[in-house]
């Protein structure tokens, strides 16, 4: 497929990444494509690579070998801050302005851009509406009055208040309670649908990938082990890391099933 074929958004060729001048490596021969409008998870535990891999789009992290490719374009000859400012970016533990208020943190960006202060704050109050916060509630509040939920829904507006084509995301709602974490999943297939932007989501939860990704890239040990479709990879394992993965929670499931089957003949009695 060529690089800049017009479905191709992000290509990975090769990355390796070392820290420690090649003794040892957190991504090895890591090679993707990134279709425009998908949503693509990085699924695995810590320390597999999947963070490192993420930072290299954005050149957070520089490859030791490999090419980040952008649009068709190596992504080490666009300058660092354009190329930021092109790719939003959420991560885990949001990193609000403490001082600054919510629709001055959803703007940042913007005002970095040299957008007047008329323009960011108009589309700085639209982002915070798309994402559930009222600006006419939430934009005169501070980081601090906010909960942790709301505030990750600022972390999204601000990456999204410049209208970036691309969105990273890292374990965003990884800090959050099951139900708020729940209701951001589900105001990100929202805005998904609305704004069909391309993701790259970084999570180790199974459950979360599943319900979040058009395909999931499995990473073992700085390697990706398999890139599908969530059917596909139930369907179809292809190494036994991915199999024994995808069997954990299927056997959780079951002891579940078998619990509660228990417990409906225990009421019978």
């Amino acid at each position: 497929m060529s690089l800049c074929a017009p479905e191709v958004g992000i290509v990975l060729d090769d990355l390796w990444k070392s820290f420690d001048g090649g003794a040892s490596y957190a991504v090895q021969a890591v090679s993707l494509t990134i279709h425009r409008g998908e949503t693509l998870v990085l699924l695995g535990s810590s320390g597999c690579g999947k963070t490192t891999t993420l930072k290299m789009i954005n050149r957070l992290v520089e490859p030791t070998r490999g090419e980040v490719w952008i649009d068709g374009e190596p992504a080490r000859t666009i300058d660092k801050v354009a190329l930021r400012r092109r790719i939003g970016y959420v991560f885990q533990g949001v990193g609000l302005f403490p001082h600054m208020t919510v629709l001055e943190n959803a703007a940042i960006v913007l005002r970095l851009l040299g957008y007047s202060r008329a323009e960011r704050e108009e589309r700085a109050a639209r982002m915070l509406a798309l994402v559930g916060l009222a600006p006419e509630v939430y934009g005169a509040r501070y980081p601090s009055e906010l909960s942790g939920g709301q505030q990750q829904r600022v972390g999204v507006a601000r990456a999204l208040a410049s209208d970036p084509e691309y969105l990273l995301m890292d374990e965003p709602f990884g800090a959050l309670d099951a139900i708020t974490r729940e209701s951001l999943q589900d105001e990100l297939l929202r805005l998904k649908q609305h704004l069909r932007k391309t993701i790259v989501f970084v999570t180790h939860d199974l459950f979360e990938a599943f319900r979040l990704g058009d395909r999931i890239a499995v990473m073992h040990q700085g390697r990706i082990e398999q890139v599908g479709a969530p059917a596909e990879l139930l369907r179809q394992p292809a190494t036994p890391f991915v199999r024994e993965l995808l069997a954990r929670p299927l056997r959780m499931m079951e002891r579940l099933l078998n619990i509660q089957q228990v417990g409906a003949v225990d009421g019978m009695d």
